[in-house]
C-alpha cells in the first residue's frame, strides 16, 4: 500500500493563522472545526496542527474560538482589518492591532466596552 503525504501550499505574504507552538496542546479541535480544511492535524503526535492551505482560509475565526488555550490568532489581510471606535472613550483601533481589545467572534461585547 502506498503512503499519502500532505503537500502544503506555499505561504502567501499574509499568513492567515498563527499557531503558538508553546501554548498548543495538539488537541486538533481547530483542524476539526475548520470549514475549508485549511488546518490539518499534524501526522506527528503531540505536534501543533499544520496550516496546510493558508490561501483558502475564509478568516471566519472558528479555529480561534475552538482553541481553549488561546494558541491561535488570526492574521487578517490589510484590506480586512476593520477600524472600530469605542463609543464611550472615542478610542479608535483595528482588529488584530496591538491596541485592540480581546477578540470574540460570536458573542457581542456588552457594557462599558460597547463598540460600533
Amino acid at each position: 500500500m502506498e503512503k499519502a503525504y500532505f503537500v502544503p501550499n506555499p505561504v502567501a505574504p499574509t499568513q492567515c493563522v498563527i499557531i503558538d507552538s508553546e501554548k498548543c496542546v495538539a488537541c486538533n479541535k481547530c483542524a476539526g472545526i475548520c470549514r475549508v480544511q485549511a488546518i490539518m492535524p499534524n501526522p506527528e503526535k503531540g505536534k501543533p496542527p499544520i496550516v496546510l492551505y493558508p490561501d483558502e482560509c475564509w478568516f471566519c475565526g472558528c479555529c480561534v474560538e475552538a482553541c481553549k488555550n488561546s494558541a491561535i490568532r488570526m492574521n487578517y489581510p490589510i484590506n480586512q482589518r476593520v477600524f472600530f471606535k469605542n463609543k464611550k472613550t472615542g478610542e479608535v483601533f483595528r482588529i488584530g492591532g496591538p491596541d485592540s481589545p480581546p477578540q470574540t467572534y460570536f458573542e457581542p461585547t456588552v457594557g462599558d466596552n460597547d463598540i460600533y
